[in-house]
């Protein structure tokens, strides 16, 4: 090609980009809402980013692979089994952004099965391979010695032969009834058994208690950390199971089904006896996804198909594992410091580390001032040492709690069982409706009854999310109270992977506050009004409405105006219009979303004072933070609410002012300020809702490894 030919092929080439980015450019016409199934698509693309980054240790990279499985996961069965809903009962409805339910079900098919294909590639291509160089293995059946084959076969055997129950179809044995996200095999066949009957098709289900990944000896396959699929060996000796049959292959499957609870709220007597009514069908909900073996015969395909109502574009072709989130377990069975993140132990912070086994002189330290906790970079220790107190100090009377999330084995939960066992009259407010967290909220609650806990579920149509803990203590002849705020859940094991921040405090301007919603949330009663807190659903959205259009106001009149949010998700329009308006009068402002967004940042004449970023790390950015200039003010809210319909209107949710001027330049420094400067971890948001990698060449910023150095000293 001469040199002239070259320059305009070059030409063409900007041309067509230049074109497809001016068509990306939201116009005057476009909705001024983003999709939110779109944008949670996008947030996982920047989950799956991490796991491509050459500078992310290995076996990280595969773990955020997993975390992108389980999320596309809950996506399905929860996202798209909702707008599937959508499709069947309103089709023509036209939603904020612009699309009927079918126009953004075919964005969204795209969409995620570009995520798909390119989450397989990145397994298969680039972090497997990368992990046997490491003498980490997964090792294929294609791939096996002697040794290796033999030590398999044994295994099969011996452990899984036993639990296997092929189904051979045909009209005496129907398709069996398949578990939500369970492990399948098709086995297609040809012959005839020993009752003359010809074979065609086998359904095998892999029952739960095989483990899927299986560790082979080091002396067997010569790797230090050498692994199986269970999937790998009932493909090899599927033969075995059809004596005298021609088994033509062996194909892994599994299906995904709506997973959303439907409770009637007009209906029922007792919400727990309901739900648990409920939990024993999720898993046989309607089907949204088909993930098959890549290498399955299209017939197959199309049989899977019709049997669960899906179609082509409900089914992905898997290049590996059908549940990729299973290999979460190499990550956690392989002990290589060297492949993981370096270690961190969130310390305790004074006073809180030098305090005696008087459990008097925690509350000593409390009545003297508030103290601020941010986890994961601090440890969750000193909310485990407050409630410790409360069970043991002979001065506490009572403890108040929420629970949403809080695990199967929880020290939390243990205290005030032990709290209530000592005399103590304990409250405890359980939402059963967390989303796969109800049984083991309705565990905790029968073993809280057990012991003479008051156990109530909240108000019934609205979960109770807010995170609060209080406690009364007898000093001086009359009732103290000493409290607990958070943007996160009582649950230990998370406070060490995402961010949140906790307050304790004795003013009892809070605490009194926390006793109304209490009372709200456990008796009958007229809404009574909060001092200092905002409750949802009653006058969080309408006051952090109120203080985005003061801004508004204040930049009008030429005054300064500043707004800055973070939070996980942002989609409430009535907020999302507030904020345009405020862009419009000159507010400048910051929103830190961690997950989806259905603002559009930086549209010329609607939000070009608006920028949003997204920080994805190694901890998962969870804590609500709210600040508005509001006159020099500065006002600082910390929540457990996101701006979303939900959280504002179907929630009991609270937000709580930060008074101390220390810890309010503590929250403003560590939840905005490093964060705006970070240009390791964040991305920034484009008009259309897709995201950049915020790129810098100044001095590289990482938020979370600052905060460990600031508050940990790692």
């Amino acid at each position: 090609m001469s040199y002239d030919g070259k320059i305009s092929e070059v030409k063409d080439k900007i041309c067509i980009h230049f074109l497809i980015w001016r068509s990306m450019l939201p116009t005057s016409s476009d909705p001024t809402l983003l999709n939110r199934e779109l944008s949670l698509l996008k947030f996982n693309e920047r989950v799956l980013s991490m796991a491509e980054r050459e500078d992310v240790p290995l076996l990280e990279r595969l773990r955020y692979l997993c975390i992108v499985g389980s999320n596309l996961d809950e996506f399905f069965e929860i996202r798209i089994a909702s707008l599937k809903e959508q499709m069947r009962q309103n089709p023509d409805l036209l939603a904020a952004d612009g699309y009927t339910p079918e126009a953004a079900f075919a964005r969204i098919h795209v969409a995620t099965h570009e995520l798909v294909d390119r989450q397989n590639a990145l397994l298969t291509q680039s972090v497997l391979p990368a992990l046997l160089e490491e003498g980490i293995g997964l090792m294929p059946s294609w791939d096996w010695n002697e040794a290796t084959r033999q030590w398999a076969h044994e295994t099969f055997v011996r452990d899984v032969m036993p639990l296997l129950t092929p189904i051979g179809l045909d009209p005496a044995h129907p398709f069996p009834r398949v578990y939500n996200k369970s492990l399948n095999f098709i086995v297609p066949l040809s012959g005839k058994d020993a009752f003359g009957r010809r074979a065609t098709i086998a359904i095998m289900q892999a029952p739960r208690a095989l483990p899927r990944i299986i560790k082979v000896p080091v002396e067997v396959c010569g790797l230090p950390h050498g692994f199986v699929l269970l999937t790998a060996l009932i493909r090899a000796f599927a033969a075995e199971l059809f004596p005298g049959l021609e088994v033509k292959g062996c194909f892994q499957w599994r299906v995904t089904r709506n997973s959303d609870l439907f409770v009637d709220e007009e209906e029922i007597t007792n919400l727990r006896h309901a739900l648990q009514g409920e939990l024993s069908q999720r898993n046989f909900g309607a089907a949204v996804r088909l993930e098959i073996d890549d290498s399955m015969p299209e017939d197959l395909e199309v049989f899977l198909q019709k049997e669960f109502s899906l179609t082509p574009q409900d089914t992905y072709r898997v290049k590996g594992p059908v549940n990729l989130a299973r290999l979460m377990q190499m990550c956690n069975a392989v002990d290589r410091s060297d492949l993981s993140f370096p270690p961190y132990r969130a310390p305790v912070p004074a006073p809180f580390n030098s305090l005696g086994e008087d459990p008097g002189s925690l509350f000593d330290a409390l009545s003297r001032q508030d103290h601020l906790l941010h986890h994961p970079y601090q440890s969750f220790q000193p909310v485990l040492d407050f409630l410790t107190a409360a069970a043991v100090d002979p001065n506490v009377v009572a403890i108040k709690q929420t629970i949403y999330r809080t695990g199967e084995d929880s020290e939390l939960m243990r205290l005030l069982v032990a709290a209530a066992k000592a005399g103590k009259e304990v409250t405890v407010v359980v939402e059963l409706m967390a989303r796969f967290d109800e049984q083991t909220n309705i565990n905790w609650a029968a073993k809280l009854e057990e012991v003479g806990a008051h156990v109530s579920y909240g108000v019934v149509g609205h979960k109770t999310h807010a995170k609060m803990a209080l406690v009364l203590r007898r000093e001086g002849g009359r009732i103290k109270r000493y409290g607990h705020l958070g943007t996160g859940n009582y649950h230990p094991r998370t406070a060490r992977l995402y961010t949140d921040f906790g307050l304790l405090t004795a003013d009892q301007r809070l605490c009194e506050d926390m006793d109304k919603v209490f009372s709200l949330l456990t008796g009958l009663g007229a809404r009574r009004p909060l001092r200092l807190m905002l409750q949802s659903p009653f006058t969080l959205h309408e006051t952090m409405l109120a203080m985005v259009r003061a801004e508004a106001q204040a930049a009008k009149e030429g005054k300064r105006a500043r707004i800055m949010a973070k939070m996980n998700s942002l989609l409430e329009p009535g907020i999302i219009d507030a904020l345009y308006k405020a862009s419009q009068a000159g507010v400048k402002i910051d929103l830190i979303v961690r997950g989806a967004c259905a603002l559009r940042a930086g549209v010329p004449g609607l939000s070009e004072n608006i920028r949003v970023r997204s920080i994805v790390g190694r901890f998962l950015e969870h804590s609500r933070v709210f600040y508005f200039y509001a006159n020099g003010a500065e006002n600082v809210y910390l929540s457990s609410a996101d701006w979303m319909d939900r959280n504002f209107f179907r929630r009991v949710e609270v937000a709580f002012p930060i008074l101390d001027r220390r810890l309010k330049r503590r929250v403003i420094r560590e939840s905005f300020t490093i964060a705006l400067r970070d240009n390791q971890l964040a991305w920034k948001a484009l008009p259309n809702g897709s995201y950049v990698r915020v790129r810098s060449r100044s001095k590289p910023v990482n938020l979370h490894e600052v905060l460990m150095q600031e508050l940990g000293g790692a």
